[in-house]
């Protein structure tokens, strides 16, 4: 895995173009993932990869197209120093994990990287950054592929438990 790197302001705009919001199907979307902002994104990511940004990454319009389209690219996981409160709700709404990284400056572009949600950091390029913790529910939300699907698993639960 390695990381695509992002500054601060990184907004919805910028990870996905307003002109591709009539596409849903997150594998199309990720093919115009900052499109016009870093073009080799879409070409060049890989499953597993992580982006990393700084400052309130996923500012502006409110947007589900964003995360899906991340999540179209194979990427899990975003390391910020902060995020924009609704892409924060919107990336854990539709399964893809924002880690909160006060350090997430240190982190380069290229950097070889992995992470330990249960440890509480990710290590990129042999250096160790501490992540702030992931609720329970959150992960559980996230594990499930978003809050669609773990609600579906909910009333299968409860379905089952009252039968």
């Amino acid at each position: 895995m390695r990381v695509w790197k992002f500054g601060d302001d990184i907004d919805t705009d910028a990870i996905i173009p307003g002109r591709f919001l009539t596409i849903y199907d997150p594998a199309e979307l990720a093919k115009h993932a900052f499109e016009g902002t870093r073009d080799e994104f879409a070409r060049e990511v890989r499953e597993g990869d992580v982006v990393a940004g700084g400052s309130n990454f996923g500012c502006g319009s409110s947007r589900e197209h964003a995360p899906l389209a991340l999540l179209g690219a194979g990427i899990r996981v975003v390391v910020a120093k902060s995020f924009a409160r609704i892409f924060y709700r919107n990336a854990v709404n539709t399964g893809l994990l924002p880690l909160v990284c006060p350090e997430a400056d240190a982190i380069r572009d290229g950097d070889a990287v992995s992470v330990d949600i249960a440890g509480g950091f990710i290590v990129a390029n042999g250096k160790r950054f501490a992540v702030e913790p992931v609720p329970g529910f959150m992960k559980e939300i996230v594990d499930a592929g978003g809050l669609v699907a773990y609600a579906k698993n909910l009333d299968e639960v409860k379905t089952c438990s009252t039968e």
